[in-house]
Order: C-alpha cells, then sequence, then structure tokens
C-alpha cells in the first residue's frame, strides 16, 4: 500500500484487454495507480499490469482483480478489496461490458437481465461504494462510464446490449444529481473504434470512413475522452461523444452486422 498522498487510484474495469486495456496504461503512464478488474482474462490481466507498472511513476502501484460484475455479491465486493489493497480509490472507469447479440425476435429475460446486471447494475453499485468512501474521507471522487454511440443512432441488432447501456447513459444523469458533490459521473460513448471478428479488417477499414469527418474514434481518441472526463472538475451527469460524427449518419444495422 502507498503511503504518499499525491498518487491518485483509479479502477478500471474489463482492463484486460481491448479498449479498457489502452485506458489502463494510459492512466498508469499519466499518474495513476490502477486496479485492473478482469473476469476471465487472468494471463492478458496479469500483461496488462505488468505493462502497467512498467510505465508507472516512481512509487506508483498497479496490482489485478478477479470479479464476474454480473454477479451482485462480487460487484459489491470489489471495490472494498480495492480499497484495501491501495488504501484510497479516487476513480472508477466502468468499461466491462457484455455484447451479445440478439433481436426482437429471439428478445428474452434471461439475455437483458445478463447485460443489465453487468452493463448498467454492476456500474451503479462500483459508482454507489465509491460515493460512500469518498464521503468518508472527505473526498472527491470521479465515475466515467463507457457508453455507445449505438444510444443516438439506434439500430434493432444487439437490443438486449443497447436497452442495457440506454439504462447507464439515464444513470448518469441520476448518479450525478444523487452523488454529488462528492462525485462526478461522466458518459464516454465512442464510435466504430476496434474491430473484431466481425466485421473483417477490410470491412472495419470501410466501416470507420463512415462519418462526417471520414474516420470514427480511433483508441487514443477514446481513451484521451476518458483521462479529460477524469480531470475536468466541471463536467458531471453528460456523455461526450467520441465518434467522429457517426451519430449524425442513420445506420440501419450493427456495424458488426453491416
Amino acid at each position: 500500500m502507498s503511503d504518499s498522498p499525491t498518487l491518485r487510484t483509479v479502477l478500471v474495469t474489463g482492463a484486460a484487454k481491448r479498449l479498457g486495456r489502452e485506458i489502463a496504461l494510459a492512466l498508469a503512464a499519466g499518474g495513476w495507480q490502477v486496479a485492473v478488474h478482469f473476469r476471465g482474462s487472468a494471463q492478458e490481466a496479469a500483461a496488462t499490469v505488468q505493462e502497467c507498472r512498467n510505465l508507472a511513476a516512481v512509487g506508483a502501484e498497479t496490482d489485478s482483480f478477479q470479479a464476474d460484475l454480473g454477479d451482485e455479491g462480487q460487484a459489491r465486493a470489489l471495490l472494498p478489496r480495492v480499497i484495501q489493497r491501495f488504501g484510497a480509490v479516487d476513480a472508477v472507469v466502468n468499461n466491462a461490458s457484455i455484447f451479445e447479440h440478439d433481436s426482437i425476435q429471439t428478445f428474452g429475460y434471461n439475455a437483458l437481465m445478463a447485460h443489465l446486471r453487468t452493463n448498467a447494475g454492476a456500474p451503479m453499485l462500483l459508482a454507489k461504494g465509491l460515493h460512500e468512501h469518498v464521503h468518508s474521507r472527505q473526498a472527491t471522487g470521479v465515475v466515467v462510464n463507457l457508453l455507445d454511440q449505438k444510444l443516438w443512432n439506434q439500430n434493432p441488432d444487439f437490443l438486449s446490449y443497447t436497452l442495457s447501456k440506454a439504462a447507464l447513459e439515464a444513470a448518469n444523469t441520476v448518479l450525478a444529481m444523487a452523488l454529488a458533490p462528492q462525485l462526478r459521473v461522466v458518459g464516454v460513448a465512442p464510435g466504430l473504434t476496434l474491430t473484431s471478428n466481425l466485421p473483417s479488417p477490410e470491412k472495419f477499414e470501410q466501416l470507420h470512413r463512415l462519418s462526417p469527418l471520414g474516420r470514427s474514434s480511433a483508441v487514443q481518441d477514446a481513451v484521451s475522452a476518458v483521462k479529460f472526463a477524469l480531470e475536468n472538475q466541471s463536467i458531471t451527469g453528460t456523455t461526450l461523444l467520441v465518434d467522429g460524427g457517426q451519430q449524425l449518419m442513420k445506420f440501419d444495422r450493427d456495424f458488426s452486422l453491416m
């Protein structure tokens, strides 16, 4: 545990891979102590921790924490574990989410509840826990929720995922009011940022250019927006759209299915 009062600590959920990993690395390089959360990617989380340590300031620490955020008990226990390890936590970046396809034709309670638990319920519990923690320290903190430009350019694909992210976007406003002045709550909504198995790399590059600016969000754009949300003391209860203007264009299908 660090005794330095100048070191700030951030919990980044889903930080073992992809965008969460890049956020963790950037924050470690920026002087933050980083708690790397993961669900099942233990090997990738260990690699992220080591890279964070290589980038960290002198005296800053990094560690990993496993939890299934779809389990309420594990979600509630995560932040106290991080506090016990680091002594204090100043921020939470809610990046972890599940993203599984369904539509109105295949919709059911099980899929909806699974998405809501991880994508909306856990971020709200972590925000509640951080508020209690900083309030007890007579300090302030910030929660950054990773959202999706789909909310401003809706289509019927990935229905339960979209509904869960819509709930989290609404929570930005509700939590910003309920947890002020100790806690700021800010959303960051990237556009098409990272490729996966769908679509192909060639199709990804084509889709990435479908925006008024001729490009959607690069990884660094999303990371910079998260850092800005963490640092700017006057932003709360709103969402930063980082998508090259893709929300201004109508897409009838999700990118992965176009």
